[in-house]
């Protein structure tokens, strides 16, 4: 992708997956198919990445204005919430847990059902191969700022995800629909009840529902197709292995739709059992391999950190010096945990509370588990394995070179220890990519809902186009459209956030009131 720097990585998908690998015959139809589609959103691709990735230079490191939007957002957040997401954890985790819930409030799924929905859209392969070239780019002393980054974004996701609940909308037969579509519209034309607060309101929903219907279609639908077959494809034996034919794409693209398409055609409700139970397993697995690497070299753990304090503050070899490996941290948390993007608000909307600062203080802890827990757990896994290959890769990176595949960075950390973990690997990026897969299909049908009208006919329509991309996904790459989808994802930032800005002061009364109640013994804590 463009924008690259020698003080930051290139932007990456929200996921962080590398590159798509081509997949389209080379001639013939599809080729043909693949190069006139290029051709029209080459021009279009590169006008909007230049503005929604645009840099500023700071002290001579490079800066995307977008990283510094969603961060400064969640600064902002955390100083106006007085550090929610520190003084209210262990109350989010309560809530998690289903403590202060009962099972008639009106909703569809669980605090954690819609935790675990959300945490699917965003725990991948930028949890492992992201931050394998942060900590090349940037070195050890890049996992500081990440973790801070992390911290600071949760308090974002409280605000948008209180948000979502609070204006979502709920049918007759108990569908919900809700996200930054609706919060924006109805919300900013209650905070500002004359002709121009609902024209904002409306023109930023619309917006926003526009980007995340078009993100959902192409990177978070035909992207993760596209990497799951290229990387199955590589591990069989590449084009003279068992799906190296010309059929096999098209084949596997056809199995793949049919599973997810049994997923998502219960909706929310059939989402959230499969994510609750997939996540926590893959995280729990990612994780338990991390600390394996990380207890076999227990006594280089003071090392470890040492180095990732001290090169957070005085690095060597990174343009741009200390702000440079900040501004590395920064945009990896930013680009994986999504908050601030208004994606999980639409999943975290359809939770079963009476109470819409529940599900914000459950949503605090999604960049914990993604940034905090995951993505620190990966660098400090490559700090301690400390390969001549990650060290040969910075000084190749200092010296001007790009950046190596940062899954290769991990994958070698990994191996020190566990020699077969690229099958593990293989095995997670199947699954991180199919539960993105599912869950921004329910992402995609709320926007498709906002802009064309909810009901049945609507959604089976939605759903089989949705299903049908998953198959052209796994036989053309279409470069330039899944480079815009990664654009306009984060374009929706800029909606997004200048609504939280705007109704902030509605989230903190939401609080005041929930606490208030909590403190007056009107909600208390359930007994089992």
């Amino acid at each position: 992708m463009s924008h690259i720097t020698t003080a930051t990585p290139p932007p990456s998908p929200p996921t962080g997956d590398p590159a798509p690998v081509l997949l389209a015959q080379d001639g013939g139809v599809l080729s043909g198919v693949e190069d006139a589609i290029n051709s029209v959103f080459a021009p279009i691709e590169s006008f909007t990445s230049s503005i929604i990735f645009a840099e500023i230079t700071v002290f001579g490191a490079a800066f995307p204005v977008i990283v510094a939007w969603l961060v400064i957002a969640a600064a902002v957040f955390t100083a106006y919430f007085g550090l929610v997401q520190l003084g209210k954890f262990r109350l989010a985790i309560q809530i998690a847990r289903g403590k202060y819930t009962r099972n008639d409030e009106p909703g569809e799924i669980t605090h954690f059902q819609a935790l675990s929905s959300a945490l699917s859209g965003t725990v991948g392969l930028g949890n492992i191969a992201g931050v394998g070239v942060a900590v090349t780019v940037g070195g050890a002393g890049a996992t500081f700022w990440m973790i801070l980054a992390g911290f600071l974004g949760m308090c974002t996701k409280f605000v948008e995800c209180t948000l979502g609940v609070k204006y979502r909308k709920i049918d007759a037969d108990g569908t919900v629909h809700g996200g930054p579509m609706y919060y924006l519209r109805q919300g900013i034309a209650e905070r500002f009840p004359n002709g121009f607060g609902r024209s904002l309101g409306k023109v930023l929903a619309i917006g926003a529902s526009v980007m995340l219907l078009f993100f959902a279609l192409a990177g978070g639908n035909m992207f993760q197709a596209n990497q799951t077959f290229a990387q199955l494809r590589s591990v069989t034996g590449g084009e003279d292995g068992l799906l190296g034919g010309g059929g096999a794409a098209f084949i596997f693209g056809l199995l793949l739709a049919g599973l997810v398409a049994l997923v998502i055609v219960g909706g929310i409700k059939s989402i959230g059992k499969v994510t609750s139970r997939l996540v926590p397993t893959m995280g729990v697995i990612y994780v338990l391999a991390c600390l394996v690497v990380i207890l076999v070299n227990v006594n280089e753990v003071p090392r470890a950190f040492g180095e990732i304090v001290s090169g957070a503050f005085a690095p060597e070899g990174v343009a741009g010096g200390a702000l440079g490996v900040m501004i590395i941290g920064f945009q990896r948390a930013a680009f994986s945990n999504e908050a601030g993007v208004g994606s999980a608000p639409i999943a975290h909307a359809a939770v079963r509370t009476r109470h819409p600062v529940t599900e914000g203080l459950v949503a605090l802890l999604e960049p914990f588990v993604d940034t905090v827990i995951i993505c620190t757990m990966t660098a400090l896994t490559i700090v301690i394995a400390s390969t001549d290959f990650w060290h040969d890769a910075k000084a190749a990176v200092a010296a001007g070179a790009d950046s190596p595949e940062g899954v290769t960075v991990t994958s070698n950390a990994f191996e020190t220890v566990l020699p077969w973990f690229p099958y593990v690997l293989m095995v997670a990026v199947a699954l991180f990519a199919i539960s993105t897969m599912i869950t921004w299909s329910y992402y995609g049908e709320k926007a498709w809902n906002h802009l064309f009208g909810a009901g049945r006919v609507s959604s089976v329509v939605y759903r089989a186009v949705y299903c049908a991309l998953i198959v052209c996904g796994t036989v053309l790459t279409l470069g330039p459209v899944l480079n815009f989808a990664d654009a306009v994802l984060f374009g929706v930032a800029f909606f997004n956030i200048l609504g939280l800005y705007l109704l902030a002061p509605i989230v903190k009364r939401e609080l005041r009131d929930f606490l208030g109640k909590l403190k007056s013994g009107e909600i208390v804590l359930r007994r089992r």
